[in-house]
């Protein structure tokens, strides 16, 4: 982000605007390949969901210079985003996906990750390597990734589609489409319900 001295970069604000507005997460798949990837996730029950501790997950690690996932993300998917020195966003829009609202402070959203660490450690992140799960948890290379309005975050936990869904119903499609890919390409399992729902959440595309 800021490339020239600490001392002067301090006296500045650098604005950082994505190549597009309300950018998303990159690599999202078509219906199509939405729809073979669902066919080829593997269906089991999970585990493991008592050994659980997000600290096997290290996230927000440095992603770029002074710049952590959390703050690319924040830069990535936000309009007009200024930050100080440290990479920290003081200024810009979000647009949250999940319920279509629009934030001017980005102490208002969160990072969520579309595949929740507690549920992808119950699918099978449980016998990973500390570090594919830390790969996994700051993972921008795909549709992991997303910038929402913190409480909607909070209410989805570590639900899975069977028992949560975005409140905005015009995200339906684009949000099992990416929970699908993230699923298939880490390699990770589903259960009979969420596979049911990932089934009719398609539907509505």
């Amino acid at each position: 982000m800021c490339r020239i001295a600490t001392a002067l970069c301090a006296l500045l604000l650098i604005p950082l605007t994505p190549s597009t507005a309300w950018a998303n997460p990159p690599g999202m798949p078509t219906v199509i390949e939405a729809q073979t990837e669902l066919a080829a996730l593997e269906i089991a029950d999970e585990t493991h969901a008592d050994t659980y501790d997000r600290r096997k997950f290290p996230h927000w690690s440095t992603a770029s210079g002074q710049c952590n996932t959390r703050e690319t993300v924040l830069i990535r998917d936000g309009q007009s985003v200024v930050t100080d020195a440290a990479c920290s966003p003081i200024s810009g829009s979000w647009y949250s996906p999940y319920d279509g609202v629009t934030w001017t402070q980005a102490s208002d959203l969160d990072i969520d990750h579309m595949v929740p660490l507690k549920e992808a450690w119950r699918s099978g992140a449980w016998s990973w390597t500390t570090e594919r799960r830390k790969a996994f948890a700051n993972s921008l290379s795909d549709t992991q990734l997303w910038a929402v309005t913190d409480n909607v975050n909070q209410g989805k936990g570590d639900q899975d589609p069977s028992s949560w869904r975005p409140p905005l119903a015009s995200f339906t499609c684009e949000y099992a489409r990416s929970w699908i890919d993230v699923k298939h390409d880490w390699g990770l399992t589903a259960q009979p319900a969420e596979r049911t729902a990932l089934a009719e959440m398609l539907a509505t595309c």
